[in-house]
């Protein structure tokens, strides 16, 4: 509660006595130095400030603390003016503040509010002391009195005498509830703050106290004339840190400009009036050391003295540093020893820098890398590296890191490559050829990449150090290599010589970079799945899908999972491929540029299932999602299941010619991809006995075999349709049962037996076959095995119970008979996919319920964008685009 009534009434008011005594040193007191300072027409008052510094009446001590420009003395001046009790205001200047001038300027200032001391007080005569009999009648007089006197010092980081700390600790104690002393200061007051502190007799308001809000910001332009939206202002906030003087600056330059947003957001500060004032009031204002340290550190985002010490080649940054923080010199502390500029003061000090110290800024950023690079601290190794145009100093810092992963996977990896592509081709060392050979392959330009990789290596075969490090990022490339080129002995070399440079490494540097391994493995993996070792390829994408997360290995986890969605629709698990598939999808649709190596291909899965579900319009959108990936690919496994899906999806269509081109993936490889040309033997052969050539279609299919199993039994649907009825059942026979193969083949194999035994007149075995083929076709909801069938299959299915086990999901399908249709069979088992969050499907059943964006938002209590957030997530996780699209695929998956 306060201790002075709400508001004196007029009469009430103490007539200020007249200011005609002199200081100690007989000059007349300036009766400015206790005027309060009037606030601008475009002052803003933030009423959370004044509210808080409403606490001083409760507290004996309100501390002021911020930088030139917070808007401290505004503040305290437009607070004090309402107050009805005493408030004596008395601000310093840089004149003369020893112990006998400063407290004759207090008590001058206690007399012009009205509440003047005692004759018996006294006044010092010696300017450079004051009794204690001054001092302590002073303090008795205060706590006799009826109410407080609110005395406001302002620029009080001018007294720097201890003395006069001493002294005014002494009044403030002895006072008691007479006194209430604010000060306004940039710097720590030299009193034992800690103790008021700990007792609950401090009222504190500091920097981040006084930085504007961006709606405050907002506020305060408008004040200025200057109408901007509330995110340009939170533009400018984050800019300036809400700095009120840079916030008025900018809003006085910006009202001359033709375009006021655009000004605020581009305007250099290094040639506004921010400059001037910084360089004015902070940076002159400092010693020439100091100055030199801080045009040096402007270079650097973060520092600490021992960094700060190597651009200045001095050992005094320690000291310097606290003392510019203590000064709130727009020196800000990170903790543990580490401090930052304000980022218009480091604008405006490394243009002054260039001015002061020219060419010195290349050489500044060079000690920094180095120094950095030492202490371990890669990331800002390398901007500084780039910014000295050290590419050799860059690229070494990255291999010898084993960090060459980080440019194909994490969250950085796109900046790290847009780092290093200005690197010109005068950087001739081992580590930036490896650079440039990462760059080329992750580009899928083999010939530029190879020829980096040879002569890195070159280099490095004749260099006797310790490069462990460098010659397992060569044995990563390789592999990359390898996979680009589909040759298995190549990528297992890499993969032996790794294993045994993996020994010779830092441990603690392959625990850093776990995406090193996770990238090596994938790149063997998608290899030897490109060679049809289906059993060697699942067994190491498994290694790296079942590898524990983090955004390092997001990269190589998608499209190891990817890999294995494509070996399990290979294998004829379309369930187990979609759940794949839609993870891998999961993975790769989050912020950031898309990659290349390998993306699409859970999305291409998708497709190819979609397809097999006779879902065509799905699979066209998957496809046309993984339109972005870089015209001419080279990675294999990528352009061939581009290849098939979409030959799939023509064929679906009746475009057999279309069909027939999209199956070659067109890309060059070492060693002949047994499922890659079986896909496109179908496809070819398809298109020739639809045009009526059935001896060369079955002469196509002679490169098909039982090793494939989803291959071989449409190449025996084929053969079948050819009147080949023998080397169709052949090939059915040369698969090999095992449970590696799922519905997808089971279910066309019984097709393939139930034809050649319609043909028999085996009407027994047909139907036997039917019904399993239509069991393990529900569960996965084939259709297309059936729709493709031909006129054969109609008669069986309009019988029951055949008709039953099709009905309700084998729709639409002119295969069906029209007539009384039976009971609806039971849904299918729900497919499980990747789950919703709980609000996730909050959203989904209010979307289902034709409830708009806006409806939802209201009815769930949530912003329209994060409603809008949730609803891509659920798209991203379903694989679909629209509303419509969401809902029916939930409801087909049993989740609505």
């Amino acid at each position: 509660m306060s201790d002075f009534p709400a508001r004196a009434r007029a009469s009430e008011i103490p007539v200020v006595t007249p200011l005609s005594y002199t200081d100690p040193l007989g000059n007349p007191f300036l009766r400015t130095r206790f005027a309060l300072p009037a606030r601008p027409r475009t002052y803003l008052r933030r009423r959370r400030l004044a509210d808080h510094l409403d606490q001083a009446f409760n507290t004996p001590l309100t501390l002021l603390n911020g930088p030139a420009g917070a808007g401290k003395t505004l503040l305290a001046a437009e607070w004090a003016s309402g107050q009805s009790p005493p408030v004596a205001w008395l601000s310093f200047d840089g004149g003369d503040h020893r112990p006998g001038v400063f407290w004759a300027y207090v008590l001058q200032a206690l007399r012009a509010c009205g509440a003047p001391p005692s004759e018996a007080v006294g006044t010092p005569v010696n300017a450079s002391r004051v009794s204690r009999r001054i001092l302590s009648t002073l303090a008795s007089e205060l706590n006799d009195r009826d109410g407080p006197v609110l005395l406001v010092l302002d620029e009080y980081d001018r007294v720097t005498d201890t003395k006069i700390a001493e002294q005014l600790e002494f009044v403030l104690h002895h006072a008691g509830r007479g006194l209430r002393l604010v000060l306004i200061t940039r710097t720590e007051p030299l009193l034992p703050l800690h103790r008021y502190r700990a007792v609950g007799e401090l009222t504190e308001i500091r920097s981040a106290e006084l930085a504007f809000t961006p709606e405050e910001a907002a506020a305060l332009l408008e004040l200025h004339g200057v109408s901007v939206p509330v995110q340009a202002a939170r533009n400018l906030v984050d800019r300036t840190r809400g700095w009120a003087a840079g916030l008025s600056l900018s809003a006085l330059a910006a009202r001359e400009s033709p375009d006021p947003e655009l000004y605020l957001k581009e305007f250099e500060a290094d040639r506004s009036t921010v400059a001037d004032f910084l360089l004015a009031e902070v940076l002159k204002r400092q010693t020439r050391e100091t100055q030199d340290l801080l045009l040096r550190v402007s270079v650097l985002d973060r520092f600490c003295p021992d960094l700060a010490n190597a651009l200045t080649h001095r050992i005094d940054a320690e000291p310097l540093l606290a003392d510019l923080h203590r000064e709130n010199a727009f020196v800000e502390r990170l903790g543990h020893s580490w401090y930052q500029l304000h980022p218009l003061f480091r604008e405006i000090l490394r243009a002054h820098l260039r001015v002061r110290l020219p060419g010195l800024e290349p050489e500044l950023h060079r000690r920094a890398a180095r120094w950095l690079r030492r202490h371990g601290h890669l990331p800002e190794t390398l901007a500084h590296s780039a910014a000295a145009d050290d590419w050799d100093l860059a690229a070494g810092a990255l291999v010898d890191d084993l960090a060459i992963g980080r440019l194909f996977t994490g969250p950085n990896s796109h900046d790290l490559a847009q780092l290093f592509s200005h690197m010109g081709p005068e950087a001739r060392s081992p580590a930036t050829d490896l650079v440039r050979a990462a760059h080329d392959l992750s580009h899928h330009d083999l010939d530029h990449g190879l020829a980096s990789l040879r002569h890195a290596e070159e280099q490095l075969a004749d260099d006797d150090r310790d490069l462990a490090a460098a010659r397992l990022s060569c044995a990563l490339l390789e592999a990359l290599a390898a996979r680009l080129t589909g040759c298995p002995p190549q990528v297992e070399k890499a993969a032996e010589t790794a294993a045994e440079l993996r020994q010779e490494v830092p441990a603690h540097l392959l625990d850093k970079h776990p995406e090193l391994t996770a990238l090596l493995l994938t790149h063997v993996g998608s290899t030897l799945l490109w060679a049809g070792r289906f059993e060697d390829a699942r067994a190491v994408l498994n290694t790296v899908a079942d590898a524990p997360g983090g955004p390092a290995t997001e990269a190589p986890r998608e499209e190891a999972m990817g890999h294995l969605a494509l070996l399990d629709y290979l294998n004829g698990w379309t369930g187990r491929a979609e759940r794949r598939a839609l993870a891998a999808v999961s993975e790769t649709d989050r912020p950031g540029p898309p990659r290349t190596t390998g993306s699409g291909i859970g999305r291409m899965v998708l497709a190819a299932v979609a397809v097999d579900r006779d879902e065509l319009d799905r699979a066209q959108a998957l496809l046309d999602q993984t339109a972005g990936l870089p015209s001419g690919t080279r990675d294999p496994v990528t352009a061939a299941g581009h290849a098939f899906a979409s030959a799939r999806l023509l064929m679906a269509r009746g475009k057999m010619r279309a069909a027939v081109e999209a199956a070659d993936p067109a890309v060059p490889a070492a060693v002949a991809s047994p499922w890659a040309t079986s896909q496109e033997a179908l496809v070819t052969s398809a298109a020739h006995l639809a045009g009526g050539r059935p001896d060369r279609a079955a002469e196509v299919l002679r490169a098909v075999s039982g090793d494939q199993p989803v291959c071989a039994v449409e190449a025996a649907s084929i053969q079948l349709a050819a009147r080949r009825t023998g080397a169709a059942l052949d090939l059915l026979d040369s698969i090999h049962a095992e449970e590696r193969t799922g519905p997808a083949v089971s279910v066309r194999a019984a097709l393939v037996r139930a034809r050649a035994a319609d043909g028999a007149g085996d009407t027994a075995t047909v139907r036997r076959l039917l019904t399993q083929a239509l069991l393990d076709a529900r569960r996965e909801r084939l259709r297309r095995p059936f729709l493709d069938a031909g006129a054969w299959i109609r008669p069986h299915l309009a019988t029951a119970p055949l008709h039953d086990l099709a009905a309700g999901w084998l729709t639409p399908a002119p295969a069906l008979p029209r007539g009384r249709p039976g009971p609806p069979s039971p849904p299918p088992p729900p497919l499980v996919v990747v789950e919703l969050s709980a609000r996730e499907h909050d959203v989904l059943e209010r979307v289902a319920r034709m409830m708009s964006t806006e409806e939802i938002a209201a009815d769930l209590c949530l912003s329209v964008n994060t409603v809008k957030t949730h609803l891509k997530s659920v798209y991203r996780k379903l694989a679909v685009n629209r509303r419509g699209e969401a809902v029916r695929r939930a409801r087909d998956l049993r989740m609505l």
